[in-house]
């Protein structure tokens, strides 16, 4: 800027500097102009007095002088002429001043002379005789004056030029230097220039809403970080290149990176071909979705373009977890299949059993051995259906009505049920605890301790013990059975899954116990631990 404000003001001194030369030149032509005609008139004026005192011997004693003087009759023949032999002159009756002498008494003009080849002032005057005299002298011409006064002109000219640049220099560093020392955070405190106030002003009300937009953009932007960082899914935004605007943490975990990679290529993160080309179809503003595997987990990904009007603004990615719907998928097929053949078979044990009795193939002592059949089948098959049913509900169920829950009450109550199972084959069991009430469900509840009671006595040995302590938020079911192996373990809540599918026959297990055991808790809340060891038997313990 001092570049710029020193280049104009030397350049404005300059032209004001050939400006007042060329109106120096011209006033000066002007009054030399005048004072040439003052003299012409001057030095006429003499010579009309002695050319009429002293005739024409006088003009002879001016030939040596600086002005030529013509002498000329009324019918305009030169009588004589200080410089030029009159007889070879031309009549001049027809020249201006000449005719204005006669007729008005004097007369003037200017013009180029043939005879003296340069520009003539000249002047005449009408004598008592009647005849004319002329005066004319040569007329500077502006280069020659120019010449004249050259040297010292461009002396002032190089002066002012020299003090223009000093001046020019000091102006523009005291115009720029309180515009550079100018606090634009607060402008208003800057009282240098009245002139640039209002401009102070306008920086104060943009520099206010400016801070405004800032806040308002910051905390928008602190909304969406909080936002995207506490959500699940992966969120990716990338720019019209492909490179990375925005991550959040999930998208981080998922893609094995941090926020240090906004700014890179996406296809540096993920080099997948799937990744790859769903980025590539998203700029193309084309919608991409695809499933990818990692970490063990199922995700859905979807790339969609940002388009503002025709013009593609970028590309965002989104990850889902879609393990569990994957699973949840997967369980239902299988429980299908499961629920298929677990259906099939106690038909079908029916349906043998009535074609051979309705046959009349059957023994007459056999036929109750064969009703027994049905009867102990069509029981089976009406226990699986119940299950089913109730898994049903409990998938399908919403919010529960709460209300409280005596964990001791209900875990008495379930015994009481159980008991006959139990003397049956010999298996003691015993209930420990104190009384203590939670808020939940009752009936899950008892579902839930139904269950665990059931299995730890039917997966028990004859003769074994199955102990229930209810303490405080808690319910602990431990057995001296046959015990699960670690490797099932992880799978014992899982629908229709036997850790010994001919064993669970014998004992008329359905395989849905367990499952309903888990979604009950999951309903209460609670939390189920599993401890076991084959042939010394199990304990869960739930917590709610």
């Amino acid at each position: 800027m001092t570049k710029r404000i020193f280049r104009s003001i030397v350049i404005v001194a300059t032209l004001v500097l050939f400006v007042c030369f060329g109106v120096t030149l011209g006033v000066l032509y002007s009054h030399y102009s005048d004072l040439q005609w003052q003299q012409l008139g001057n030095e006429l004026t003499i010579a009309q007095n002695g050319l009429e005192q002293y005739g024409e011997d006088y003009l002879d004693a001016l030939s040596k002088g600086n002005f030529r003087f013509t002498w000329i009759e009324k019918s305009g023949t030169v009588l004589h002429d200080t410089q030029t032999s009159y007889e070879t002159m031309d009549n001049h009756a027809d020249r201006e001043e000449i005719k204005e002498a006669f007729a008005y008494g004097s007369g003037e003009s200017q013009r180029y002379s043939n005879t003296l080849t340069t520009k003539m002032l000249y002047k005449a005057v009408k004598l008592q005789d009647g005849s004319v005299l002329r005066i004319s002298t040569a007329q500077d011409s502006v280069l020659a004056l120019l010449l004249e006064v050259l040297f010292p002109l461009v002396l002032i000219y190089v002066i002012a030029i020299a003090v223009s640049l000093m001046l020019a220099r000091r102006m523009a560093n005291r115009i720029v230097n309180p515009l550079n020392d100018l606090d634009l955070d607060n402008p208003l405190s800057c009282n240098t220039y009245d002139e640039i106030s209002p401009l102070l002003h306008r920086i104060e009300k943009q520099n206010k809403q400016i801070s405004a937009q800032v806040a308002q953009l910051k905390e928008k932007t602190d909304q969406f970080e909080q936002t995207t960082s506490s959500m699940s899914e992966g969120l990716v935004l990338l720019d019209s290149e492909g490179k990375i605007l925005s991550i959040n943490p999930a998208a981080a975990r998922l893609f094995e990176t941090s926020k240090a990679c906004v700014g890179l290529d996406f296809l540096v993160v993920d080099r997948s071909q799937a990744m790859s080309k769903g980025v590539k179809q998203a700029l193309s503003k084309e919608h991409c979705d695809f499933r990818i595997t990692k970490h063990g987990s199922e995700y859905q990904i979807g790339i969609s373009p940002i388009v503002s009007g025709n013009r593609l603004l970028g590309a965002v990615v989104l990850a889902f977890d879609v393990t569990e719907q994957v699973n949840a998928q997967r369980n239902r097929q299988e429980f299908t299949a499961n629920v298929s053949h677990e259906l099939k078979t106690p038909l079908q044990s029916i349906l043998n059993s009535a074609q051979l009795l309705q046959s009349g193939l059957v023994k007459p002592e056999d036929v109750q051995k064969f009703t027994g059949y049905i009867c102990s089948e069509a029981e089976r098959l009406l226990q699986l259906i119940n299950d089913i049913i109730r898994l049903s509900q409990l998938d399908e169920s919403g919010e529960f009505p709460q209300e409280s829950v005596n964990l001791y009450a209900v875990t008495s109550q379930v015994l009481q049920s159980l008991l006959p199972a139990a003397d049956s084959r010999n298996i003691t069991v015993e209930l420990l605890g104190e009384h203590t009430v939670i808020t939940g469900v009752r009936q899950l509840a008892y579902e839930l301790i139904y269950n665990l009671c059931d299995n730890a006595i039917r997966y028990n040995k004859d003769g074994g013990k199955v102990t229930v302590t209810v303490g405080k938020d808690s319910i602990t079911v431990k057995d001296t059975g046959i015990g699960i192996p670690k490797e099932h373990q992880a799978r014992i809540f899982e629908r229709f899954y036997r850790v010994d599918k001919s064993h669970s026959r014998e004992t008329g297990g359905t395989g849905l116990g367990l499952s309903i055991v888990k979604h009950a808790a999951q309903q209460l809340g609670a939390i189920i631990e599993l401890e076991s060891e084959p042939n010394i038997g199990t304990t869960v313990i739930v917590k709610f």
